[in-house]
């Protein structure tokens, strides 16, 4: 008799009541609590602090972002900065008992306004890569730089000149086009020169192009020669001010190391 008692009871899970009911339990039905950011490098101080006004400070001094909260600050959530993911691809790795599957994930970020970034990350679960491609890809946030097919009239519209990108095989040419012509381009480029906030451009692509990490990353890297290429109107010498360190070096020596909210 005890002995059946015992063995329903393990079936049945006897002794474990307790967590398993309901749906509110410890953590409670409220909202999920958004953690206060806490910035580990200068960079994120100054922005916390709101010392730094633009996003373009931070690309006029070229310094490291490391932290995607920083992207955040000045290009805050859905409303300005949208993401998609491109794809979400399966690889493997052959080992003694068979092989070991992963996802990796490429993930575009945008404003549609002058800057985009993207991400990949690889990683056991598909939710997980997301996340981390998504703040990688914030991470990668770079300037954009439009200009005009002919006449300078109303706001830059297209891309400065004819820029090249290129990744494993994949080279893609970006070329100005005229106003109201639109993205002649495939869906994945297409998508990347949308969130830039390019309305016209004509694009030539060769190599394997079905290779979309590729095509990916060699249209990212054409976007981003956009400010990378010195156009006459950009030779006029720079006045550089100090730059952000030093300028609130100050405000270092004050809150130190032990700089908490």
């Amino acid at each position: 008799g005890s002995f059946q008692k015992m063995s329903e009871g393990g079936r049945r899970g006897g002794r474990g009541r307790g967590r398993g009911r309901g749906r509110g339990g410890r953590g409670g039905r409220g909202e999920p609590q958004k953690e206060q950011w806490v910035p580990v490098t200068k960079l994120g101080r100054l922005v916390k602090e709101t010392k730094i006004k633009k996003l373009e400070e931070i690309y006029l001094y070229s310094l490291p972002v490391k932290e995607f909260q920083i992207i955040d600050e000045f290009l805050p959530g859905p409303a300005k900065l949208k993401d998609e993911v491109m794809s979400i691809m399966p690889v493997q790795k052959q080992t003694s008992a068979g092989q070991r599957t992963r996802f990796k994930a490429f993930v575009v970020v945008g404003d549609n306004d002058g800057h985009v970034g993207l991400g990949m990350k690889c990683s056991k679960e598909v939710a997980t890569a997301i996340r981390a491609a998504i703040g990688l890809a914030k991470l990668s946030v770079v300037p954009i730089r439009r200009g005009y097919w002919g006449n300078k009239i109303g706001a830059p519209h297209t891309v400065p000149g004819k820029v090249n990108g290129k990744c494993g095989s994949v080279t893609i040419r970006l070329t100005p086009a005229p106003r109201g012509t639109g993205l002649v381009a495939a869906p994945v480029p297409k998508k990347l020169l949308q969130f830039a906030g390019i309305d016209d451009c004509y694009t030539s692509s060769r190599g394997a192009t079905r290779t979309l990490g590729n095509f990916v990353k060699a249209t990212f890297a054409a976007l981003k020669e956009t400010y990378a290429f010195l156009t006459p109107d950009l030779w006029p010498q720079t006045q550089f001010m100090k730059d952000p360190y030093q300028e609130h070096s100050d405000f270092f020596l004050i809150h130190g190391k032990n700089y908490k909210n």
